[in-house]
């Protein structure tokens, strides 16, 4: 994806992970029992296939296998929506369906572009709120936290960046607010607090 996500058209699949879980199919919120979630987001944030045996050892895994195995299979009949599948689903192996946008991988791909020294941004790099919000805060299994981490890492040099970016451009409001958003991640970052002092002096 090279655009910031837009509002679902009809047809779209849109998952939220940043700041909350949130899903709309076809522009409509939409409500998923709490391992319908997580299977979601576990396939969202582990690229390609995976299989069945590893999906459900992982997020169930202090049952026994055969447990395991029946949570994954009442997970996938609890996500319902036939005609705008969520998944893909065969005898081995599960993924995220590819039709499916997640605002994760569109924040994670403008942090890139921010930090591509070669890429002049767009007016729609330069806005911080894909940037702003922490992957699935409240959530505390393993497989999340490490994903958060990586992706905070992410956001927090690419917020300094845009900081700076914004600061060179005579923008000092959004640069200021693109500051606070990375000290506020990380409140003893120098580096942070260095482009926002610097914003601050330019203003």
């Amino acid at each position: 994806m090279n655009d910031l996500p837009q509002p679902p058209a009809d047809g779209d699949v849109l998952l939220e992970m940043l700041g909350s879980f949130r899903l709309r199919i076809d522009g409509e919120p939409t409500v998923l029992p709490m391992n319908a979630q997580r299977l979601v987001c576990f396939l969202a944030l582990h690229d390609g296939a995976l299989l069945r045996q590893h999906v459900a050892g992982s997020l169930w895994g202090d049952t026994n296998d055969q447990h395991a195995s029946g949570s994954l299979r009442s997970a996938l009949w609890r996500l319902g929506h036939p005609t705008r599948p969520l998944v893909e689903v065969d005898d081995v192996h599960l993924r995220l369906a590819p039709s499916v946008a997640v605002d994760l991988y569109s924040s994670e791909e403008l942090a890139r572009r921010l930090l591509d020294e070669s890429h002049q941004p767009s007016d729609t790099d330069l806005d911080e709120a894909l940037l702003a919000t922490e992957l699935l805060p409240d959530w505390t299994e393993d497989w999340v936290l490490l994903r958060r981490e990586n992706h905070n890492q992410l956001r927090l040099r690419a917020l300094e960046t845009l900081c700076q970016k914004l600061t060179a451009m005579g923008r000092f409001g959004q640069a200021v607010q693109a500051g606070m958003l990375a000290v506020s991640g990380e409140p003893l970052r120098e580096s942070a607090q260095r482009a926002l002092i610097s914003a601050h002096v330019a203003e």
